[in-house]
């Protein structure tokens, strides 16, 4: 007779605090998940060497809340340069089912190793795929990731785009990839904020509209393409900011180039920095609208996953699963689309009553990306593959 989950353990490879990559989404899944079940969370105690990232070094954030559940045992051990570290892990964890969330290239043969530990061990394996094809190009990440899938029982994606893709790219039957939207980062939100100070206290008046564009600067982003809407939106909405906070990817002088050919450097705000978690919420919260211009995009965007838990409205390019996070086929643009972006924008910001209704609907996006759900559709996988 199969034992019902809750009686299982499931071992989570992944990233936790203070370790960032994908902790943010890895700290509620974790959360979510034990509350159903006990977890074993594999993480790392260093996750690859500085010259692998191309924004330098990637620093610890120690601003996380506590990762704290009764059911939840984590193991912060994992190292880059000891693969003896990645046998143990994958030898030793008792556990039923491995659940690897999969994403970053560099990341390779730790994973390798610990899920051919998995295997030996007759233990099925879950991949959360992130990432189905890499953010910039890559010769090597479809090659190594059809290699890691060979050990896949299940896979999971956060769109029905990338359902499709992980069945075409890796020529996977459709009953083995299952659609579980990535969830909203409510960790960041706080009570009682009084947004009039804060807004103040940021260096902008309580009068300005501001239009925020989050996350790492990478090339996929389109920066450019938000930049270069901005002096039309700025003719129309003269109040109107372009608040850009995000860590460096890449180099910023061509951007600050178009901020200085369009003479918009009073109306654009540069927070350029990986921004601590416990100041997040200051950007959402004085923030009217949210832009994601991207130029292409075959995920999901934790960064909209962190807007939809502020339930703030947001205007996204018709990429990958971005238009899933809008709450209105009218806040959806074609990439590379300035003028369609300037237009939304200014439709928006101009109608206050508008602008209002779309962001009491924003709702609905996030109560689409709840735990709770997430955790039960999560746990309905793993019987699955715990009954095969």
């Amino acid at each position: 007779m199969n034992e019902p989950v809750s009686t299982r353990k499931i071992a989570i490879l992944g990233t936790l605090p203070p370790i960032r990559a994908l902790s943010s989404y890895c700290f509620e899944l974790a959360h979510a998940i034990a509350k159903k079940c006990r977890v074993a969370f594999i993480s790392y105690k260093s996750i690859y060497p500085s010259f692998l990232y191309p924004a330098g070094k990637l620093e610890e954030d120690d601003t996380y809340p506590p990762v704290d559940y009764n059911n939840l045992q984590v193991k912060r051990r994992l190292t880059w340069y000891n693969p003896l570290s990645w046998f143990i892990e994958g030898i030793t964890t008792k556990a039923d089912l491995l659940h690897a969330q999969w994403w970053s290239l560099p990341l390779f043969p730790v994973y390798l190793v610990i899920c051919t530990c998995f295997a030996m061990r007759g233990k099925p394996i879950v991949f959360t795929v992130h990432n189905v094809l890499p953010h910039e190009k890559s010769l090597f990440f479809k090659l190594f990731s059809r290699i890691l899938f060979a050990f896949g029982n299940h896979f999971i994606v956060h769109s029905e785009k990338n359902r499709r893709q992980m069945i075409s790219f890796y020529h996977l039957s459709s009953e083995k990839v299952s659609v579980i939207p990535h969830g909203s980062l409510d960790f960041h939100k706080r009570a009682n904020i009084d947004k009039t100070k804060l807004k103040k206290d940021m260096g902008f008046d309580h009068k300005d509209k501001i239009i925020l564009l989050f996350g790492a600067i990478r090339p996929y982003k389109g920066v450019d393409v938000a930049l270069n809407a901005m002096p039309e939106i700025i003719k129309h909405v003269p109040e109107a900011h372009l608040l850009v906070a995000g860590r460096l990817w890449e180099d910023w002088s061509p951007y600050e180039s178009i901020i200085k050919a369009l003479h918009i450097e009073a109306n654009v705000r540069l927070h350029l920095q990986y921004i601590p978690s416990n100041e997040v919420y200051k950007y959402f919260e004085i923030s009217d609208l949210a832009l994601f211009p991207y130029r292409h995009f075959d995920s999901q965007s934790g960064a909209g996953a962190t807007a939809a838990s502020f339930c703030k409205p947001m205007i996204v390019s018709n990429v990958g699963g971005l238009p899933e996070l809008a709450t209105d086929n009218d806040l959806v643009v074609e990439p590379e689309d300035s003028n369609a972006l300037s237009e939304k924008v200014i439709k928006y910001l101009k109608d206050p009553l508008l602008l209002e209704t779309v962001a009491s609907r924003a709702d609905q996006v996030s109560s689409r990306l709840d735990w709770t759900d997430i955790a039960k559709k999560t746990i309905r996988v793993y019987e699955k593959q715990l009954q095969g």
